[in-house]
């Protein structure tokens, strides 16, 4: 592989990177609200660790990940940080639904759809993912 393919990446349309921009804002918003919540004891919050199985006073430390890593994501700079570790995390909570047998299509692979949307939106808007990550046709 050539190092060309990284300091040259293709232009990317204007489309495509409002495309990503809104992908990308979803996630943003969707998980800043589920990381502020955790940080408020509000009782779905506690009964949702409770069918999990997770013990509620994990809830705020979970969140603090949470906004940490979504901050990390919404930052030009650190937002393939932020979307790798994003990706963890979202692993994490497929274990998580696999772990106490929720649907599979509603529940456990909802972290593999936040993850496609992560990095959709990353690759549409990011030139640099966009030549790390290519798509051949």
């Amino acid at each position: 592989m050539s190092t060309q393919i990284l300091t040259q990446a293709p232009p990317i349309r204007n489309a495509a990177v409002w495309t990503g921009r809104v992908l990308s804002g979803i996630v943003i918003v969707f998980l800043l609200f589920d990381g502020a919540i955790k940080l408020i004891p509000l009782d779905i919050v506690i009964e949702t660790s409770q069918q999990l199985r997770i013990p509620a006073e994990l809830a705020r430390p979970l969140g603090v990940i949470t906004l940490l890593c979504t901050i990390l994501y919404a930052i030009p700079r650190t937002s393939v940080l932020g979307a790798i570790l994003l990706t963890g995390y979202m692993g994490g909570a497929i274990y998580t639904h696999l772990r106490v047998g929720n649907p599979l299509f509603s529940h456990t692979l909802f972290g593999v759809y936040l993850a496609l949307f992560i990095w959709g939106g990353l690759w549409l808007r990011d030139a640099t993912v966009r030549a790390l990550i290519p798509f051949r046709r």
